[in-house]
């Protein structure tokens, strides 16, 4: 699993934003500024949808009055479901998501686990990173179901612990 101090690998991703969709790499939607990324096991799935997601939409002002360049939601989804979950949720503008529909970035990161049993097959584990320049600055993955450690509450402490 990916380590602080570790950089983001380059594999291939689909970036979804208010632009549209676009074939690039996770360098370089995570190589700039300073970067705050949660992964979800999967887009309007029942935890991802009520508690995770909403939590960043809610907290984006704090997020970037601390500091964060950039916010953005990764899941092994394809670029359209990514695209309509962004749009259901009022998400699109304020974040930006990406579409990782071969678990690459997943496994490029260690945070691959397996579904198989809820027949969702590999997904990424719930988790959350702060990334500066990419490298990993903390990596933050739930132990337990819900969202605790990789929350926007959890990940706003960690950049004022960071800040102070």
């Amino acid at each position: 699993m990916i380590e602080r101090g570790s950089p983001i690998r380059s594999v291939r991703i689909k970036l979804v934003n208010a632009e549209g969709a676009t074939d690039t790499t996770s360098d370089a939607v995570l190589g700039k500024g300073l970067v705050v990324l949660f992964a979800v096991p999967g887009a309007f799935t029942p935890t991802c949808h009520v508690n995770h997601l909403p939590g960043f939409i809610a907290n984006e002002a704090k997020l970037r009055a601390a500091g964060v360049d950039r916010i953005v939601c990764v899941s092994v989804n394809d670029h359209h479901v990514m695209k309509a979950w962004a749009e259901a949720s009022g998400a699109l503008g304020k974040i930006d998501f990406i579409a990782d529909g071969n678990a690459e970035l997943a496994e490029a990161l260690g945070l691959a686990k397996d579904f198989s049993g809820s027949g969702m097959g590999k997904r990424f584990a719930r988790s959350a990173m702060l990334i500066r320049n990419g490298v990993a600055e903390a990596v933050f993955v739930e132990d337990a179901p819900g969202v605790n450690a990789s929350g926007a509450p959890a990940i706003l402490m960690a950049l004022e612990a960071a800040n102070s």
